[in-house]
């Protein structure tokens, strides 16, 4: 493969030869111009001639970001993401990304372009123009950005992802508070008799997930080895309403719980309610095999549940705490008794102990301090 440097005006340009067209036997050769000297010119064509020679080159794209996008979402976001994950990536592609970057090209975006949006979006990125996002809501723009064009390069319409070399604020660390067991007994003895008791008394007892307690199915309940497998979740999607779906092992969800005798318990009880409720509604109960339901059988409003609950929780003299923050409860409580991350991390769905770890950070201080007297007293205790 040849090439030569030209002077075009003030600039230098250079030709290669790519060889003949098979179908039409013409010459095939590409033009690169915009170079301030002829010794750029002749560095850039080498580079561009071993591009060429070793299967590396693409093809400048002159799509646009916005037309990249929409193809990205419903080519591989659609079929590869949690359909509320689909949900929020659409409405940042669409309300966001792409109002502001969607005309540039994709042979143009370059790192500067997402560093300016980044700091636009922090400073004043509200729809409702009061403000700025949150950086936690900025970096999942960032992430949304990068991963599209991770894609544009495997199918070589880019040759290098420019979100690469862009700088993502770095997100704040989310503050939940965790009950204590006095407060945990308070709470379930306030939640008596209420349809969601039994759904509370399993986040903090398994530090299951909101959808996957109300998604999980009598045919996942093993009674004689005391586990759960946690093969489905619940979400309200828009348009769609209630929608259960397949757990998916890449996001740690499919997995399997161990549970104490009090959950077995309960459970127990609760077949029982059902049973009884199959009985008094013959044909007209919906049977799903939800273990927690309505009393005619359908899914229950998961919405609903969270907003009951906090409604009871301002009720109590206990700290504020979501229904999600019943499984930071379970994970903190374990830590602090001395259960090993690992295990925590597993319960929990966690792709990776290190989430766990970086979540409950405020419990490893307490954790080295017992771990330093443990070794204390094994090598200088009586």
């Amino acid at each position: 493969m040849r090439g030569h440097v030209r002077r075009r005006g003030n600039k230098y340009c250079f030709v290669i030869d790519i060889g003949r067209d098979p179908e039409t036997g013409k010459r095939q050769q590409k033009w690169f111009s915009g170079y301030e000297g002829e010794k750029e010119a002749e560095v850039a064509m080498i580079a561009k001639i071993h591009e060429f020679n070793q299967g590396l080159y693409v093809e400048p794209s002159k799509i646009s970001f916005k037309e990249f996008l929409s193809t990205w979402l419903t080519n591989y976001a659609q079929t590869n993401c949690a359909p509320r994950t689909f949900e929020e990536y659409q409405f940042i592609a669409m309300e966001h990304v792409s109002p502001e970057l969607g005309n540039i090209t994709m042979d143009n975006l370059k790192p500067m372009h997402f560093q300016n949006y980044y700091f636009k979006k922090l400073t004043k990125g509200r729809k409702d123009g009061t403000g700025g996002l949150s950086a936690r809501s900025v970096l999942a723009h960032h992430r949304l950005i990068h991963q599209a064009l991770e894609f544009a390069v495997k199918l070589q319409v880019l040759k290098v992802n420019p979100a690469k070399s862009a700088t993502p604020p770095r997100s704040e660390k989310k503050e939940f508070n965790v009950l204590t067991k006095e407060d945990i007994y308070t709470l379930l003895e306030g939640a008596k008799g209420k349809y969601f008791y039994e759904s509370v008394f399993l986040a903090i007892t398994t530090g299951m997930r909101r959808g996957e307690i109300f998604a999980l199915r009598w045919c996942d309940v093993d009674f004689s080895n005391q586990t759960f497998a946690i093969r489905q979740t619940i979400q309200r999607l828009k348009g769609k309403g209630l929608v259960i779906r397949k757990a998916t092992k890449t996001h740690g969800s499919r997995r399997s719980i161990a549970v104490s005798n009090a959950v077995i318990e309960m459970l127990k009880v609760q077949l029982e309610k059902q049973a009884q409720h199959k009985q008094e509604l013959g044909v007209y109960y919906q049977n799903h095999d939800l273990v927690m339901a309505n009393k005619d059988g359908s899914p229950v409003n998961i919405d609903y549940v969270s907003r009951e609950f906090g409604r009871l929780v301002k009720k109590l003299d206990i700290p504020h705490v979501r229904f999600h923050d019943l499984r930071h409860s379970h994970a903190t409580l374990l830590l602090h008794q001395g259960e090993h991350p690992k295990i925590v991390s597993e319960r929990l769905g966690h792709s990776t102990i290190s989430i766990t770890m970086d979540t409950y950070s405020h419990v490893t201080p307490n954790m080295q301090k017992e771990a330093a007297k443990k070794l204390d007293d094994f090598l200088f205790g009586n």
